[in-house]
């Protein structure tokens, strides 16, 4: 009668589940950055080349931080307003029965930025509006840095010219806290967008955000990098007889 082999001992699987779960956060992580050397990379969201600058930055470090530390008394640079960020914001109330109008939207934010928007939802449930929570409505983006300053160069240069009708930027769009708020009818004002795709006008609402603290430095901020404001009308005095 043969003698029984001794049985091995059994090995222990916590190890290779271990290791196992590494493999896997290593191969996702490598997928994921394939995706973004490839798939990222295409379409009209392309991004910025290295040592890329934007003369709006420089104009904003070499001009107006000197011209507003000597208007208003400060010694440090870092006292200086500046702007923090750039929101768009584009309503597509037709989306609740047409969801190919807020792909359009997206699109054209897209082109006009930059950068690939976000999809925003209704909070609420309006029946008079035909609106249910959670539904699609919006488009919006927000640019910060290089892009931002890219965007208003881009914004004062060439859009605000092709505004039908414009006098000027009215100071009382401002919030009381130095930041701006402009309602904008048409965006066909952008020579990004194609009209023959985007042939109906959309309104949208861009909020350029400062660290001004008050409206009247936050209008001398932006006046100093180019917005064209509307000018104060000058009372003429009442001809005597």
């Amino acid at each position: 009668m043969a003698k029984d082999t001794p049985k091995e001992p059994k090995k222990e699987h916590a190890p290779k589940e271990h290791a196992t779960k590494e493999q896997q956060k290593a191969k996702s992580k490598e997928q994921h950055q394939k995706f973004q050397a490839t798939e990222a990379h295409k379409g009209p969201v392309v991004p910025m080349p290295k040592g890329y600058k934007v003369r709006m930055n420089d104009l904003y470090r070499n001009t107006v931080q000197p011209a507003m530390m000597k208007d208003l008394g400060l010694t440090s640079p870092m006292a200086v307003p500046k702007m923090t960020k750039i929101v768009i914001n584009i309503g597509v109330s037709e989306a609740k029965e047409n969801i190919q109008a807020l792909d359009l939207a997206k699109e054209d934010l897209t082109l006009i930025s930059g950068q690939a928007p976000q999809v925003r939802r209704a909070k609420k449930s309006i029946s008079n509006f035909k609106l249910r929570e959670g539904m699609p409505i919006a488009v919006r983006v927000t640019l910060r840095g290089t892009r931002m300053y890219e965007f208003f160069d881009r914004f004062v240069s060439v859009s605000v010219p092709r505004i039908r009708d414009f006098q000027g930027v009215d100071p009382k769009y401002f919030d009381g806290r130095g930041n701006l708020n402009m309602g904008l009818k048409e965006h066909h004002i952008f020579p990004e967008v194609n009209m023959e795709k985007s042939p109906k006008a959309r309104g949208m609402n861009i909020t350029f955000v400062t660290t001004a603290g008050d409206d009247a430095k936050g209008q001398a901020l932006l006046q100093y990098m180019g917005m064209p404001f509307k000018k104060p009308e000058v009372k003429k005095p009442n001809a005597k007889p």
